[in-house]
């Protein structure tokens, strides 16, 4: 009988049963565990499996390219990012809101790393998202118009509830690349959020869009309902003892302006 019973889980394909099966039942002899309860196990094996089973296809399918986490990114050696607002970020009422995130700083500031840990938690918490690099991104978006499958893959793009562009800098882009970027950002404006992580202040997008009314609309579009974060701090690649030469030297510098004070006052 147990053996005809596992063959049909495993031919069900009920995984999380399937791995319990032979504890409830021996459960069951050994104590008289009711009926109910015995259902109540398996029924709750196969929902966990079936959970785990579909986060691991969300970040699977997320393309995340390091295994960046929020309570993993070294905030201690970026004193210019505020955590506090990080960890209320991390709470995704954002994502509830259709609101969008732009982190702006130089190479290696961090900005990659949150926002690959916003869109992990947001992939625990059951949401669909993906990770793209922004040339990568437009290369896609411009490959589909040799075959004709861009309304498609607009429409996939539009339906994760989190979209990452990353490493939106300055970017060689043919004017069906900026017509196509744009449609994606207009697509989802007050549907979805966006996460776009840049060393561009606003006013050189232009410079790179090179398209003055279509930038105005796109920024008008991405900076509605949205939070700005500028991380102007050092480099996490740059040694912790350059970091703290640095600093050293500007508490040197501060402390010995205060000693000497100012000079118009002698």
């Amino acid at each position: 009988m147990r053996e005809k019973i596992k063959v049909l889980l495993d031919n069900l394909r009920l995984r999380g049963m399937a791995s319990c099966i032979e504890d409830c039942l021996n459960d069951a002899e050994k104590n008289g565990t009711s009926t109910a309860d015995v259902v109540l196990a398996l029924l709750e094996a196969e929902f966990n499996d079936n959970q785990e089973r579909s986060l691991a296809s969300r970040i699977k399918n997320a393309k995340l390219p390091w295994s960046w986490t929020i309570d993993t990114f070294p905030f201690a050696k970026q004193p210019c990012v505020n955590k506090t607002q990080i960890m209320g970020l991390a709470n995704l009422t954002f994502i509830e809101r259709s609101e969008n995130i732009i982190f702006i700083g130089k190479p290696g500031a961090g900005k990659s790393g949150i926002a690959m840990g916003l869109l992990r938690e947001a992939l625990i918490n059951g949401y669909r998202g993906k990770f793209y690099n922004a040339q990568d991104l437009l290369n896609e978006l411009y490959a589909s118009l040799a075959d004709r499958t861009t309304s498609r893959l607009l429409m996939t793009l539009c339906n994760y509830d989190v979209l990452v562009i990353d490493e939106l800098g300055y970017l060689v882009l043919t004017p069906e690349q900026i017509n196509i970027f744009f449609k994606l950002i207009d697509m989802r404006y007050q549907k979805k959020s966006t996460i776009i992580t840049t060393n561009l202040d606003f006013e050189d997008w232009y410079k790179v869009f090179n398209q003055k009314a279509l930038v105005d609309a796109m920024l008008d579009r991405i900076k509605h309902h949205c939070t700005v974060i500028n991380i102007d701090g050092p480099s996490l690649r740059t040694p912790q003892s350059t970091i703290d030469a640095i600093k050293n030297k500007k508490s040197v510098k501060k402390n010995t302006e205060v000693t000497l004070g100012d000079p118009n006052e002698h």
